[in-house]
């Protein structure tokens, strides 16, 4: 009797450890994803990369709890950078090799997810709840009112942009105008990104079965440059500061939701800016005063702060070399959230590749050989076909581990820096590729960029009918930039 009693307690022991397992192994399956993108912030601006103008302990926190990347390319631009990150492709592929602001230029042009990869659309289909907050600015929501539930996302609140016509769409931090299911509006007495990041707090706390993708383009840090509710400067230095304390505390905020909320093991956040700081402003990193490098292909404005936290699979204080841009988002999420990348539609092919095993430690994972950077300004025109690239090939950047090479329109190598030994890249080695492994490693970055299609794609849309706000992109049209 003893020994059956012995027996029968065990088994429901036993039964009881089985259940458990079974109940914490389909939540790892399928992580919480949270991106948060930083528009216009370099790393010397970043004070766990080196940066001494400025201390941000929350980011520094969510890099310590986590990996940190050094070698992550972003595009140089807020357009090519955005369309890299929703479609898995570079700028030579999806098109949009340059700057352009669908909701104040028209033209007709805009995100057409009917003939791009969308990942939003993508993570929908995986079985996630879905977010986005923040900036958009490839689609006008007046003429496209329903964009963003097109591309996946099931709830939003964003910045429409400079809409043409409409002086108030201009605001995106005091008193914004911003864009939700119930229309667009301004919001009197609020600081846009708080309203932002209350939206996305709320919709982390709604009791969901399901696991969430939250996608978070801030408007910070990008000009003008304002004060925040915290602080008041009087010069664009100050309040440039300002912006980025600011950063700092939402990012501390939304990783304090996630911990109350119970969430915070299994939830990946990834931190990371959509290019380098705003030219108007530098700061002193690694002993050195930077310039930001927006719209460079320069190391400060495409190789991005980028940090990787999940606790329940990235073991804390990392550091990382391993290579990664933009085109790597949507693989990833799509292979975290156990979407067999094989069978997504071939007439889309992906230029990203999945760094899962990056972050969970996998040796045996794929390893990129190779980066790409590309993309900026606003070299672009409207014509009768629509918007058209002026240059044929667009000038890029390539680089491995330790090389940069740098193409130039004319499909020719115009610059070569190790990065190791210099990596402010103050010194050419175009005329002394003989040393040492130089020339091999010009070669296989050579090899690779002349495999590139010779002519760039141009955006791929069907035009949406021409609007009396429609104007044409000249330097005075873009004369808002400078204030």
């Amino acid at each position: 009797m003893r020994i059956a009693l012995i027996l029968f307690v065990s088994l429901i022991l036993l039964a009881c450890q089985s259940n458990k397992t079974s109940n914490k192994e389909p939540a790892l399956a399928q992580p919480n994803i949270l991106i948060i993108l930083v528009d216009d912030l370099g790393k010397e601006w970043v004070s766990s990369y080196g940066a001494e103008d400025i201390q941000t302990p929350h980011i520094d926190a969510l890099a310590e709890s986590g990996m940190k990347f050094h070698n992550a390319y972003s595009m140089p631009q807020c357009t090519p950078t955005r369309l890299t990150f929703l479609t898995g492709q570079y700028p030579f592929r999806h098109g949009w090799v340059n700057h352009w602001d669908v909701p104040r230029w028209g033209g007709g042009a805009h995100y057409d997810e009917n003939l791009n990869p969308s990942i939003g659309k993508e993570m929908k289909k995986a079985g996630y709840r879905t977010c986005v907050a923040g900036k958009w600015q490839i689609d006008d929501f007046r003429v496209e009112p329903d964009a963003l539930s097109r591309n996946g996302f099931d709830e939003y609140c964003m910045w429409t942009g400079y809409e043409g016509g409409i002086p108030a769409s201009g605001e995106r931090y005091q008193d914004p105008y911003l864009f939700t299911k119930a229309g667009s509006r301004t919001y009197p007495g609020k600081f846009g990104p708080d309203v932002f990041k209350d939206f996305i707090i709320d919709f982390i706390k709604q009791p969901k079965q399901q696991p969430f993708f939250v996608y978070f383009p801030m408007v910070l840090t990008h000009t003008p440059f304002v004060n925040t509710p915290d602080e008041i400067a009087d010069d664009k230095l100050g309040k440039h500061k300002a912006m980025v304390r600011y950063t700092d505390k939402i990012t501390g905020q939304l990783v304090q939701t996630l911990a109350e909320a119970g969430l915070r093991e299994n939830t990946l956040i990834i931190w990371t800016t959509d290019n380098g700081t705003t030219r108007q402003v530098e700061g002193t990193y690694q002993g050195r005063k930077v310039q930001g490098g927006k719209a460079r292909t320069t190391e400060s404005g495409i190789c991005a702060p980028f940090i990787a936290s999940w606790p329940a699979k990235i073991s804390a204080g990392q550091e990382t070399d391993a290579l990664i841009d933009f085109t790597d988002f949507y693989p990833t999420c799509l292979d975290l959230a156990g979407v067999d990348l094989s069978t997504l539609d071939s007439t889309y092919p992906l230029d990203g590749r999945s760094f899962k095993s990056v972050l969970t430690g996998d040796k045996s994972g794929d390893r990129r050989e190779w980066i790409l950077g590309m993309g900026g300004g606003n070299n672009a025109k409207l014509t009768e076909k629509g918007v058209e690239n002026q240059y044929h090939f667009r000038d890029r950047v390539l680089r491995n581990k330790r090389y940069k090479l740098y193409l130039g329109s004319d499909r020719q190598a115009a610059h070569f820096f190790d990065l190791k030994a210099d990596p402010f890249e103050g010194i050419n080695l175009m005329d002394s590729l003989s040393v040492a492994d130089r020339q091999s490693n010009f070669d296989q970055l050579l090899q690779v960029a002349l495999s590139f299609p010779e002519k760039d794609s141009e955006p791929r849309y069907i035009p949406n009918p021409p609007r009396e706000w429609d104007v044409e992109v000249t330097a005075e049209s873009q004369a808002w930039k400078k204030k």
